[in-house]
């Protein structure tokens, strides 16, 4: 996918520096937030319920000099073990094996056994960076130091920065650091690629987002987000996409009365992408459960959504 906004590359020579970042953490630390903002641009979904991140996203930043080249991971689960986790858990084990440079993002003034046993993992024989996000909901920063130094001799860390990923507090720095430890390498995407990911990918993440942010923990993970058509013509994006679920209650419950709820969802979705992929964009989206996808016009009319 393509980003409006470009950067003028020099030729691949010796300064310029190219390599895979990965960003590696606990649930709900910022991972997919900070992603976002070190691009510039919202590629990777955030909600406040745990496990939003299901897969690895490439996001790709470019400039005069360098290509980051950015994993968003999903959480690190230490607590339970059943297969959607340990497959999460794999996608991050394997992640961090591709990688030049490790950001191991963690809560301000927060460090639990579940950090360290996501500690445990990290390679001895990669760079990783200590990020200490959302240091700006620490009233008292004199305490961040004597935090910051206690992790630090946990690890061989190869620097430590508190940063603040909603408030872009300290990223350029951080990119600089991170750009300290990339390899002398020609750039892989091209200079306006912004991410691995396409558009009708990006198109079903982001509906799985409005979904967790309008009914949070009351859906379960197994929801699912399918676009069965994607068409482009010209500048408009005719997009039809059905969210999957396991039981008629989880779809009554995205409905909402008189399908108030999937509207939002709807509208809400319509907007981020009509401002991701810079153009218009039309949208429908059903819900279907998945053992009966046939009469589900039929159950939509019925209550209430047409």
């Amino acid at each position: 996918m393509n980003n409006s906004s470009s950067h003028p590359l020099v030729d691949a020579a010796a300064n310029f520096r190219c390599g895979y970042i990965a960003i590696v953490g606990q649930p709900n630390v910022g991972k997919s937030t900070l992603m976002n903002e070190l691009v510039g641009v919202k590629i990777s979904i955030t909600s406040r319920k745990a496990q939003t991140t299901r897969h690895r996203i490439t996001g790709v930043h470019t400039t005069v000099d360098t290509q980051f080249l950015y994993f968003d991971t999903p959480g690190f689960q230490t607590q339970y073990s059943n297969i959607l986790n340990r497959t999460l858990n794999r996608t991050v084990t394997t992640t961090l094996s591709m990688a030049d440079v490790i950001l191991y993002v963690i809560e301000a003034n927060t460090f639990d056994a579940a950090d360290k046993k996501i500690m445990a993992l990290l390679p001895d024989n990669i760079p990783c960076i200590l990020v200490i996000n959302k240091s700006d909901i620490v009233k008292n920063k004199a305490i961040l130091i004597p935090f910051a130094q206690k992790i630090s001799t946990m690890y061989s860390f190869s620097s430590v920065i508190p940063v603040s990923a909603r408030l872009g507090f300290q990223l350029s720095n951080l990119q600089s650091e991170i750009r300290n430890y990339l390899p002398s390498r020609p750039k892989v995407f091209e200079e306006d690629d912004i991410t691995d990911r396409s558009e009708k990918f990006l198109s079903s993440e982001i509906i799985r987002e409005k979904i967790f942010r309008f009914l949070g923990d009351e859906l379960p993970y197994t929801t699912t987000v399918i676009i069965e058509n994607f068409e482009l013509e010209a500048s408009l994006r005719r997009i039809f996409a059905v969210i999957l679920v396991e039981r008629i209650m989880h779809k009554m419950m995205i409905l909402g009365k008189n399908g108030e709820r999937i509207k939002k969802i709807s509208t809400q979705s319509r907007l981020d992408m009509e401002k991701l992929f810079g153009g218009p964009v039309y949208l429908e989206v059903w819900v279907k459960v998945k053992s009966g996808w046939a009469d589900s016009a039929a159950n939509l009319v019925a209550h209430g959504y047409e």
